[in-house]
């Protein structure tokens, strides 16, 4: 059979299980078999594995590097969750705990979560006693005020955009390479620290969670070198970092664990293994053996592997497949033909075959159909569904749309991250019908967002998510369509380069709204307008199923991190049955 025959019986084995198991689901209406009839969901909210015992080797099987762990340019799923426990603590956390008590903020380096004043413009944060760095040496307020004023750096590209947003006089600011520092960020002590916002940020307590509040000392910046050895605050330091291959953690032995109510630390050692094959990950972890019985996964199970699981009892108790709690998106190069056209645009709403590209993910029980582009997270548990589309699309309509603007037969480039290449043909097959050619270019997934964020090397479409970073419209819209976010290099988010006057214009009045529940309405309801621009397409709402060995303990899959394995809180069964 031809691979992609094994992946059409794969997924056809996966819905089957969903459906048989719970009665019947409408597929003309994109919908999947949530909860307890999927099996997919049978760990939802679980901890998995029992309490972990200290020590011991964790094995990480994963098919990429790390984008960036440097603290300032960290800003995708994984790789905060694994930054943020294990390498460097921010002044405010996530609680470690599955289910919707994970996103409940606690303190981490701040003694509470932060106090604000002169109508929630000023915001300050007093550190504890007794947080010191890898060497010893206690953390400074001047230490977290260098990182949020490195991310800032046009050199130090990729990261959290929330201070340069939030921050008064950040306007042409270029970081503190060249001496230069925010006078909005107040040190007036090594244990206070206080930010002067442009506007009230009501949330400001949950933006104090990100990767740019954490801190970096002056004395060890090495530029974009960092990324290689961020100084640790954390409960693990790096002892080596050979690039694509390996990480190694050892302990720090100067985290506190008395100062982190968070981080349990149980492991000895964290063991990074880097370009490996998914489906080779998934069977070494299926399997189990060995260190491979000590491995959790850091990215996603691969479609065709379902049918090695999902069936499977002994095999599915190890299975974590949380809600993502995001949305996939195709993004439309705006910013030129074909698609600064909105006519176009409106067409490829049409004319995407979503139904097929579910197939390609995982089936039903991994994937569900997008029809809006806030997630129901973010929409009242449930999306909206502005357009109407069938989940297969429109075919004729999308013809039509197509001859209207001129534009009967198109040839355009769609990039992707390796293990997306089955969704990307399932696009392209889709848009054929239409009569548009679609070039699929492949990207190795530590590279990808680097590539698409460069807008020298921005392809025609892209396919990638956006996850809130926490549960506000605020984290997520202005991200990926206000056009002031769009940058040349390290561009984030705002993908589709979609650059609008009423949106940018409706997002100031919503960021100025002091009342919660009418700013949330207010998002929701400028996503209906946007979709009617047609900048993305939004695509799938998906799970992320990641498998875990034999003698893992502790293991969920956190809410905030897209349901990455928590990885403050993960240990082993049997430390003396790890290998490393």
């Amino acid at each position: 059979m031809t691979k992609r025959t094994q992946l059409a019986l794969a997924t056809a084995l996966v819905a089957a299980l969903a459906l048989g198991a719970s009665g019947c689901s409408d597929p003309k209406k994109g919908s999947t078999v949530a909860g307890a009839g999927n099996p997919a969901a049978a760990n939802d909210g679980k901890i998995l594995g029992g309490a972990p015992v200290k020590g011991g080797t964790l094995t990480v099987l994963s098919n990429q590097d790390f984008a960036h762990l440097d603290p300032a340019r960290n800003w995708v799923m994984p790789a905060m969750d694994f930054g943020t426990r294990l390498l460097y603590r921010t002044l405010v956390t996530f609680k470690a705990e599955p289910g919707k008590a994970g996103s409940e903020l606690v303190p981490d380096l701040a003694t509470d979560l932060g106090t604000p004043s002169n109508g929630g413009k000023t915001w300050t944060f007093t550190l504890k006693e007794g947080v010191k760095y890898e060497d010893g040496t206690p953390i400074k307020a001047q230490d977290i005020k260098y990182n949020v004023e490195r991310s800032f750096a046009p050199d130090l590209t990729g990261g959290p955009d929330y201070a340069a947003q939030y921050l008064a006089g950040g306007e042409g600011y270029k970081g503190p390479l060249q001496g230069q520092h925010l006078d909005s960020v107040k040190t007036p002590d090594d244990r206070t620290i206080v930010f002067e916002l442009k506007r009230p940020v009501a949330e400001f307590s949950a933006t104090a969670t990100l990767p740019t509040f954490a801190p970096v000392p002056q004395s060890q910046e090495k530029g974009t070198q960092y990324d290689a050895r961020p100084f640790s605050s954390g409960p693990y330091k790096i002892e080596s970092y050979d690039r694509d291959k390996k990480l190694v953690l050892v302990r720090n032995e100067h985290w506190d664990p008395k100062t982190d109510t968070v981080r349990k630390a149980y492991p000895d050692k964290f063991v990074v293994v880097m370009g490996l094959k998914g489906g080779q990950i998934d069977d070494r972890i299926i399997a189990g053996e060995g260190a491979d019985a000590s491995a959790v996964q850091y990215m996603d199970m691969r479609p065709e592997s379902a049918p090695k699981v999902l069936p499977k009892p002994e095999v599915r108790a190890r299975l974590l497949a949380e809600s993502q709690g995001c949305t996939e998106m195709l993004a439309l190069n705006n910013s030129r033909a074909p698609f600064n056209d909105p006519k176009v645009r409106e067409a490829m709403q049409y004319a995407v075959d979503k139904e097929a590209v579910i197939t390609a993910g995982g089936g039903p029980a991994l994937n569900e159909i997008a029809t809006a582009y806030l997630p129901p997270a973010l929409s009242g548990g449930k999306q909206a569904d502005t357009l109407k589309i069938a989940p297969a699309g429109d075919p004729a309509k999308a013809k039509e749309l197509l001859k209207a603007a001129g534009k009967e037969s198109l040839k355009v480039s769609l990039a992707v991250s390796t293990g997306d290449k089955g969704k990307a043909e399932a696009i392209q097959q889709g848009l054929s019908r239409v009569g548009i050619e679609v070039v699929v270019d492949t990207i190795d997934p530590g590279a990808y967002y680097d590539v698409i964020g460069d807008l020298s090397t921005t392809p025609d479409m892209t396919l990638a998510g956006w996850c809130p970073d926490y549960p506000s419209g605020s984290t997520w819209i202005p991200f990926v369509f206000d056009g002031r976010t769009i940058k040349e290099k390290g561009n984030q988010g705002n993908n589709s380069q979609f650059r609008d006057e009423a949106t940018m214009k409706r997002i100031d009045e919503i960021n100025a709204m002091a009342d919660a529940k009418q700013a949330n309405q207010a998002w929701i309801d400028l996503d209906a307008e946007i979709m009617k621009k047609s900048p993305s397409v939004p695509v799938l709402l998906e799970r992320k199923p990641l498998l875990v060995g034999p003698n893992i303990a502790g293991a969920y899959g956190h809410p905030v991190w897209t349901g990455t394995v928590d990885y403050g809180t993960v240990g082993l069964k049997d430390p003396s049955k790890s290998q490393g």
